[in-house]
């Protein structure tokens, strides 16, 4: 799965949105949604409420994970744990991306929260690539990271298979060739000695 369909999955998300227009319920293939009335919170998936937002006809609701203070409380909790934490949302980052691009005068201190959500990302990239070494150094052939999103998974996938495949064809290499450089040595040794007498 590469990065444009991790972000098409997570754009059928369902967030709300306040229209500025009064319209019937339409009928989606991912379902139903409406009726649009002006004023009236609605939820719709997020790449509807981007498309109204990029038309003007609505304005998005943010997420209740996209608040400062909780957003602080994960990244000092990222901090504090050798272990991935929990995040608020699978696919937080592709939220954040959609709405903090288009929609960014609607989300309170949508600049700061911009930042934390980087911070965020880069902590756990970093605890990424250091459990990576680790595997890779003591020869493990599978790792559990368990609270991982879709995006910081396929983020290292391509790299981390490959890896992988060459450690194991370096290890099987070494297999095969110990057992009969010793046995190649012992029977020089065999011979040798059996010269000497």
């Amino acid at each position: 799965m590469d990065p444009y369909e991790i972000e098409f999955i997570g754009e059928n998300r369902i967030v709300s949105v306040i229209p500025n227009f009064s319209y019937d319920k339409i009928y989606l293939i991912c379902g139903e949604f409406g009726p649009f009335r002006a004023g009236l919170p609605l939820n719709v998936p997020l790449w509807l409420a981007i498309m109204l937002k990029q038309k003007q006809k609505c304005r998005v609701v943010p997420p209740d994970w996209m608040d400062v203070e909780a957003l602080e409380n994960i990244k000092e909790e990222e901090k504090r744990s050798r272990f991935f934490t929990k995040m608020p949302n699978e696919h937080y980052m592709v939220e954040a991306k959609l709405i903090l691009g288009v929609a960014a005068e609607d989300v309170p201190n949508a600049a700061e929260i911009k930042t934390i959500i980087k911070d965020i990302w880069d902590i756990r990239m970093s605890k990424l690539r250091t459990s990576m070494d680790a595997l890779m150094k003591s020869g493990g052939s599978y790792g559990r990271l368990d609270h991982l999103t879709m995006m910081e998974i396929n983020s290292v996938k391509p790299l981390l298979p490959s890896a992988m495949d060459e450690l194991y064809r370096i290890k099987m290499m070494t297999k095969h060739r110990t057992p009969t450089a010793n046995l190649n040595s012992s029977t020089i040794s065999q011979s040798g000695s059996s010269q000497n007498i």
